[in-house]
């Protein structure tokens, strides 16, 4: 499964300039079971980001509230904003998928309010971007249960994915 979404992914950086700022967002509530993946992956990615990528690769832990880093994101002036989040795909638990901007209202989102495809829209206004949004199938999003096996895999996936594709962008 790696290669499939290393390649969706690096197929989204190859159709961008040569500049290349990524800004990762993880979107999630570590109180939800698994609707803590993308928190996980955030701090994954401050944990295993190579030296190299300390100028390409910014990220940020935006728990439940998403919109309120809009203005660090526009800071940040991204080149590929990746926002990781559990989302019900209607796959199997701890799936992952890309999702299209154009295919954002049709998926199901865990904990924000706002929806992504507003924030996105919102900072288009002002940054030239290419939004790469990853959703990750849930097992559990109930109030006080531990992340499932499958989802906390799914996040090592991710986060290796992600740090493979930004040394080869």
């Amino acid at each position: 499964m790696i290669n499939k979404i290393y390649e969706e992914i690096l197929n989204q950086f190859k159709q961008a300039d040569s500049n290349k700022r990524i800004c990762v967002m993880g979107v999630g509530s570590d109180l939800r079971g698994d609707d803590v993946a993308g928190l996980i992956i955030a701090d994954e990615l401050v944990r295993k980001r190579p030296p190299e990528l300390k100028d390409k690769l910014s990220v940020i832990y935006a728990s439940t509230a998403p919109e309120n880093f809009t203005g660090e994101i526009k800071k940040i002036a991204p080149s590929h904003l990746i926002i990781v989040d559990c989302a019900e795909l209607g796959a199997e638990a701890g799936e992952v998928r890309i999702i299209n901007e154009s295919d954002i209202g049709g998926v199901s989102f865990s904990t924000h309010s706002l929806p992504i495809s507003i924030i996105i829209d919102y900072l288009k206004q002002d940054i030239n971007f290419k939004a790469i949004i990853i959703g990750i199938q849930p097992v559990n999003t109930s109030f006080g249960v531990e992340p499932s096996d499958k989802v906390l895999k799914a996040c090592d996936l991710v986060c290796e994915t992600i740090i493979k594709v930004c040394k080869n962008a």
